[in-house]
Parts: C-alpha cells; sequence; structure tokens
C-alpha cells in the first residue's frame, strides 16, 4: 500500500511539476498559463501530448527540440524532479495527514517562487498572495482554533513590516534597493504557513547563503561588484523548504546551546 501510494504521489508530482514549469516561464511576464498551449520557445512550434511527459519526452528527445534542435533547458527536468521528491518527502515525513498536504502545497509555491526569481528577478502576486492566504488558512486548520488564523495573519503582517523597515532603512543609507517588494511578501507569505520562529531561521539561511553565493562569484571573477543582483528570494525559498522540515529540530538544536 505504502509504494503504490509513493508511485501515486511522485506522478502527480511529476505532474504538477510540469504545471510549475508552465507557471515558471509564463507568470512573471504576465502571460496567461492557459493560452497558448505550449511551445518551444525558440521556434514556436507546438509541443504535442506525446513530447509533453514530464522527464520522459526530455530523456527521449535528448534534451532537444523536436523541431528545431535547439536545446531545452535543464530547468524544466529539475523542476518535474524536485517536486516529485518533495512531495515523496511529505509523504515519508508525515503520512496521509494535514501536514503532509500543507507542506507539499509550500515546497510547490516555493519551487515556483525559486525558479522565478532565479531566471527574471520577479516574485510575482499570481504566488505570493495566494500563498499567504493559503498559509493562514492551513496555520488556523492545524491550530485547531479560530484564533489560529488570527495570529498566522499577524505573524504573516509582522514578518511582512519587519522586512518593509529593512527595505527603508537600506534605501534611506545607500538610496537604492536591497530587496523587491516580492520579498516583502514571499517572507510575509512564509511567516503565515511556518511561523515566527522558523522564518527567522529562513532569513539566517538566505542571508548566509546570499552572502556565500555572492563572495563565490565575486571571487570567480577575481572583483568584488557589490551592485549585482542576486535573487534573494530564491534563497528564501530554498531556506524555507529546509525549514519546512528541519525548522523545528534545528531551532531546538541551537537554542540548546543557551541552557
Amino acid at each position: 500500500m505504502d509504494l503504490l501510494a509513493i508511485i501515486f504521489i511522485a506522478a502527480a508530482g511529476f505532474v504538477f511539476g510540469s504545471f510549475l514549469n508552465v507557471c515558471i516561464s509564463r507568470l512573471p511576464y504576465h502571460r496567461s498559463i492557459v493560452r497558448p498551449r505550449s511551445h518551444c520557445p525558440h521556434c514556436g512550434a507546438a509541443i504535442s501530448a506525446a513530447e509533453n511527459i514530464p522527464v520522459l519526452s526530455f530523456l527521449v528527445l535528448r534534451g532537444r527540440c523536436r523541431a528545431c534542435r535547439q536545446p531545452i533547458a535543464w530547468r524544466y527536468p529539475a523542476i518535474e524532479i524536485a517536486t516529485a521528491a518533495l512531495w515523496i518527502l511529505c509523504w515519508l515525513r508525515y503520512g496521509p495527514t494535514l501536514q503532509a498536504a500543507g507542506t507539499a502545497i509550500l515546497c510547490f509555491f516555493l519551487l515556483g517562487l525559486a525558479g522565478m526569481d532565479a531566471e527574471t528577478m520577479r516574485l510575482p502576486d499570481a504566488f505570493t498572495w495566494p500563498g499567504i492566504i493559503l498559509g493562514i488558512l492551513y496555520s488556523g486548520l492545524i491550530g485547531g482554533h479560530g484564533r489560529s488564523y488570527l495570529i498566522a495573519a499577524v505573524w504573516a503582517l509582522v514578518a511582512a513590516t519587519v522586512l518593509l523597515a529593512i527595505f527603508g532603512i537600506y534605501w534611506l543609507l545607500r538610496r537604492r534597493r536591497g530587496i523587491g517588494v516580492g520579498d516583502v511578501k514571499l517572507i510575509a507569505m512564509i511567516a503565515a504557513w511556518l511561523g515566527p520562529g522558523a522564518t527567522l531561521l529562513v532569513l539566517f539561511l538566505a542571508f548566509v547563503g546570499a552572502a556565500i553565493y555572492g563572495i563565490t562569484i565575486s571571487l570567480a571573477r577575481r572583483k568584488f561588484e557589490g551592485t549585482a543582483p542576486l535573487p534573494f528570494g530564491s534563497f528564501v525559498c530554498a531556506a524555507a523548504i529546509y525549514a519546512a522540515f528541519q525548522g523545528p529540530q534545528t531551532l531546538v538544536w541551537y537554542l540548546g546551546y543557551f541552557r
């Protein structure tokens, strides 16, 4: 029974991962995810159903468009595999529970936003606002009482306010934007889903990860480019996926040093 469940969840993950690729390709540019049908971004040739099977079609086509032979981005199979893997992990970790379903939905949003920010430096409202609303609903259901909805909404508002304050202070000091408004809504979404403790952990890990990435890229280019933009939202999303599974354990481990 568990094997059948895992196979079903993996299949669903591949399908939703394929849909997520459509969202990543279109939503940052305010394009419809319904029309036109899937097509090659290089030559515009329509992609048939047989050529649109998650992962398998990429392997059969050897990573190239059948019509123009231009390479297909590795992002497509990577997102499909990542979605399936994370959904299987949700099942293995939490079983057939509301927490498993909620974590799977959160991972879907985070993977999509990470891909969008990495490619376009944009975090569309079409993902962040529904993510905030669903996060409040999920936290209310998990909490089991009416106040849980309000608490989740308050934490989302507090997280957004704190990041907006940082945004404003940085602009006053440097006269340029350090983070975008999309990052503010992303943090509010994470706070709604995971609460204040995990959100602080996410911010810490994201800042460390972005700093390491920025320094590494600068050293690789043998010069420091402090003003070069980084997809900070992608680091936030990666840290949030970690926190969704290991956040409480990490916080307990860290706070143990202060006892």
